[in-house]
């Protein structure tokens, strides 16, 4: 059932309108305060937008105009399903109770509950712990927990708000391929920090940056050509926006950046240009040679990436070797000269 998306709040500067065709995943990506979980509040009704209509297939969930509501479906009505990072477990109830709560709550008989929470629980890998209680669980048992207590439900949207963040990096892995699993072929929707979580769970991504979006469509093409500077960094590349001036991408800041072409690219319009850490060179004076493209900038900071290093300089980054960084005494405030070759950067549409 297709998901349907548009709503204002002023006071967080939150505008915003997505669809999430039916049995697709969205992806939201951005930063912390984003709104990223403003959208999934007001999906599963839990605040009420100043302008909003928010729809599931051709029921509307919240219809609202400046201020005034004229449709409303309160939560437990909405067939949405929610998992937040806390796994929010009764303590009371056993595990078996706790998954068996949502199809209870509907009106399904006793019996037939508790099959469709065993049934939930042998999916999420749990069956042998539906007697214990939330308090005896690991983080990561808990958060299965929650997964089916939510899908027990037969929710029409499944909204996920960061479930990963919380669990320890020996455990998200685990618990991402069974949300892999047990997505497939439903609607929902992910808010979520990390690549690895759009790249294995969503069909679609979204990009949201201060209240808006700033890009949106399939996972693969927004974190192959990324046209935001939030996509690329979670992508792992560097991005530079600026206009196409008929021979190379043109800078704010006045930097002319030559590379590969992608589509037809009018002069004066906006455009991209992207190129991989590992592609950067790291000079400390000028550099001559083949055509390249040269960066002055200062180094912000230097961070451990697997046997690298990744020098971080303003809005750039180099991945160079331990021993170049020490060769050349990179630290914060250094001047340094980034060098990447034409060949390595491509330039699409913005």
């Amino acid at each position: 059932m297709t998901f349907s998306f548009a709503a204002t709040v002023p006071e967080r500067r939150f505008d915003v309108a997505v669809e999430v065709p039916a049995g697709r995943t969205l992806a939201l990506l951005g930063p912390n305060g984003a709104g990223k979980s403003t959208l999934l509040a007001a999906a599963a009704g839990l605040i009420s937008p100043q302008d909003a209509r928010i729809a599931l297939g051709e029921r509307d969930l919240t219809v609202t105009d400046r201020g005034h509501v004229r449709a409303w479906v309160p939560p437990h009505a909405r067939g949405v399903g929610l998992l937040a990072q806390d796994a929010r477990l009764f303590p009371h109830l056993s595990v078996l109770d706790n998954v068996a709560f949502g199809p209870r709550s509907h009106g399904v008989a006793r019996h037939r509950a508790y099959e469709t929470a065993r049934r939930w629980l042998d999916e999420v890998d749990l069956g042998d712990l539906a007697d214990r209680r939330p308090a005896s669980l690991s983080g990561g048992q808990a958060q299965r927990a929650a997964v089916a207590r939510a899908l027990a439900a037969d929710p029409q949207l499944v909204l996920l708000d960061e479930p990963l963040a919380a669990l320890d990096v020996d455990v998200a892995p685990a618990l991402r391929l069974t949300l892999h699993r047990v997505l497939a072929g439903r609607t929902a929707v992910v808010a979520t920090h990390d690549v690895l979580d759009a790249l294995l769970l969503a069909d679609d991504i979204a990009v949201i940056e201060a209240g808006r979006v700033v890009e949106h469509g399939p996972t693969r093409d927004v974190l192959s050509h990324p046209r935001s500077a939030f996509a690329a960094r979670i992508a792992g590349l560097n991005l530079l926006a600026g206009t196409w001036d008929g021979d190379g991408l043109l800078t704010p800041a006045g930097e002319l950046v030559r590379g590969h072409t992608e589509g037809v690219l009018p002069a004066g319009g906006p455009a991209v240009a992207v190129f991989r850490p590992a592609a950067v060179a790291v000079h400390t004076s000028p550099t001559t040679g083949s055509p390249r493209n040269t960066f002055a900038r200062t180094v912000t900071v230097l961070e451990p990436h697997g046997d690298l290093v990744r020098v971080r300089a303003g809005d750039l980054a180099a991945d160079i070797t331990p021993g170049a960084a020490t060769e050349l005494r990179l630290a914060g405030g250094v001047s340094v000269q980034l060098v990447v070759k034409a060949a390595e950067v491509q330039i699409y549409p913005g």
